[in-house]
C-alpha cells in the first residue's frame, strides 16, 4: 500500500525515545506519505514542531489536552501562538476536547481549557483536533457554537453523533479500534460517514489494530486499519487509502 496518510500519531511519546529516528526514517519506505503529529501537552507541542521541522513529511499540531486541564502551565496560549506563527508546518490546534472517562475529572477546567482553545482556532482561522470521550454532549454543544473546522479523531461516539458531527462540516477519525471484535459501535459510525469526511489515523503508540493489538503502534499499521475499513466500505483498499489522504490533505491545508 502506498499514499497512506497518518492524520493522529504521537510521536513525541516517550514509548519512542529509543529507537524514534529508526522508526521515522523506515516509514516512507512502507508506504507513509503524510504524519500528523497531535500534542497532548507543552513539551509535545515542542518536540512536535522540532520532529516536523526534521522530517519533510511529518506535519504538527499544538493544542493542550484536556486530561491536563487541571494541571497545564500559565502562558500555554502564548506558546500555542509563537509556534504556529514560527513554523508553518504546524497545521492544527489539537488535541484538545473533553475526557470524562477518569474519575476525578474537572468538567469545568475542562470545558473552559477546550473553549479557549477553540476561541484560539476561529481567530487563527486553523482546524481543530477534537478529542473526546464520555464527552458527547458538551462536545457536540462547544462544537455547534464555535462551529470550528477540523476533525473528531479517534472517534467513539455513535452514527448519530458522526451524522451531528459530518454535518457542522467537520472530519471524522477511525484508529485500528474498528478492527476489535468488540468495536460494532465504531462499524456502524464508520458505515454513517460518507466518504468526502473520513480520514484514517493510528493514534500510536496507541490502538494498534488486530493482529498487532496491545503492541506499539506506529504509522504503517494503518494498513490493517485500512484493510478493515475498505471491507465495510466495500471498495479496494488501495482506493479508500488514496481518498483518505486526499481528505486528510484537504482537512489540513496541506499541498
Amino acid at each position: 500500500m502506498t499514499n497512506i496518510f497518518d492524520t493522529h500519531s504521537h510521536y513525541a511519546d516517550h514509548a519512542f525515545d529509543e529507537d524514534r529516528a529508526a522508526v521515522l526514517a523506515q516509514l516512507p519506505e512502507k508506504g507513509v506519505k503524510y504524519v500528523m503529529l497531535a500534542a497532548s501537552d507543552t513539551r509535545d507541542i515542542k518536540e512536535n514542531s522540532r520532529l516536523s521541522q526534521e522530517y519533510g513529511y511529518i506535519w504538527s499540531s499544538a493544542g493542550i489536552h484536556p486530561e491536563y486541564a487541571a494541571s497545564v502551565e500559565d502562558g500555554y496560549m502564548e506558546l500555542i501562538r509563537e509556534t504556529i506563527k514560527a513554523n508553518p508546518k504546524v497545521k492544527a490546534i489539537g488535541e484538545i476536547g473533553l475526557d470524562y472517562h477518569y474519575e476525578g475529572y474537572d468538567k469545568a477546567k475542562e470545558i473552559q481549557l477546550f473553549t479557549e482553545q477553540l476561541e484560539l482556532a476561529k481567530e487563527l482561522d486553523m482546524p481543530v483536533i477534537v478529542h473526546s470521550r464520555d464527552a458527547s454532549a458538551d462536545t457536540l454543544e462547544l462544537l455547534k457554537k464555535y462551529r470550528p473546522k477540523g476533525v473528531v479523531h479517534c472517534f467513539s461516539g455513535s452514527a448519530e453523533t458522526a451524522a451531528d458531527v459530518i454535518k457542522l462540516g467537520m472530519y471524522i477519525g477511525f484508529t485500528g479500534v474498528i478492527t476489535f471484535k468488540n468495536a460494532k459501535k465504531a462499524v456502524r459510525a464508520l458505515e454513517a460517514v460518507p466518504m468526502d469526511r473520513l480520514v484514517l489515523e493510528t493514534d500510536c503508540p496507541y490502538m494498534a489494530p488486530v493482529p498487532f493489538r496491545g503492541t506499539r503502534c506506529d504509522s504503517s499499521l494503518i494498513a490493517c486499519t485500512a484493510e478493515k475499513a475498505a471491507e465495510i466500505k466495500g471498495i479496494p483498499v488501495q482506493e479508500l487509502i488514496d481518498i483518505t489522504c486526499e481528505n486528510g490533505k484537504r482537512l489540513y491545508g496541506i499541498e
